[in-house]
Parts: C-alpha cells; structure tokens; sequence
C-alpha cells in the first residue's frame, strides 16, 4: 500500500493521522513556537529558492510558472539531497507537508506533494 502524502498549514492542529510531519518553507513561520509545531523535520533545503519565493510573492497569477521552475529547482545541487530525503520519508510512512503559507493550494507544499506521488508511481 502507497503511504499518503497531504499538505496543509502549520498552524493547523496536529493529527494522528499525519504521519511524518515535515515543514517544508526556508523561514520559520512567524508566530510559531517550536515546541508548538510538533515537527518530525524541517526540510528548509527542500523549499524554493529565496529568490524564486520572492519572485513568486504567493501570486496566484504567477503559480503555473513557480511550479515550473520550482520543480527545476528540486533537480539542483542544493535541493537534491533533501529532495531525495523527502521522497525516501514518502517511500515508507504517511507524509503531511507543513508551510506557513495561507493559500496552501498555491504553495510548494501542494508542488511537492503532486511531485511526491508522481515519483511513487
């Protein structure tokens, strides 16, 4: 059986149904006390550039294009060791993505989570 793999906000109430959880965003989110997150990781390597998350600015318009360059991104030198990571923790438990983001459809975390389950495939 496939492990699943969602996504939401951090500032969402943990589950039991989660799985691994791991934040997914470069900075840590604001207003967030670590001991609050109940973390398994944070994978901020696995996050998009600093640049590309500038560039983006959660534009909704802008989405289709940070994805495509984003998924670039995740085949560099500086995302492909936490990226390999990531699809090793999808590999064998349940996955939740956690990012800060309050559009999480429009986000790395729904990139990554469609990313994860094309490469169980």
């Amino acid at each position: 059986m496939a492990a699943k793999i969602t996504y939401r906000r951090i500032y969402e109430d943990s589950s039991p149904q989660d799985g691994q959880r791991v934040l997914v965003d470069r900075v840590w989110p604001r207003g967030m006390k670590k001991e609050d997150a109940h973390l398994d990781e944070w994978l901020r390597d696995v996050a998009p550039s600093t640049e590309l998350r500038q560039w983006y600015g959660h534009d909704p318009e802008r989405f289709t294009e940070f994805r495509r360059r984003y998924l670039t991104e995740l085949h560099d030198d500086d995302h492909q060791e936490a990226a390999g990571h990531l699809r090793e923790l999808a590999a064998h438990d349940r996955l939740t993505l956690l990012t800060a983001t309050k559009d999480v459809d429009h986000s790395q975390a729904a990139v990554l989570a469609e990313w994860l389950a094309k490469k169980k495939r």
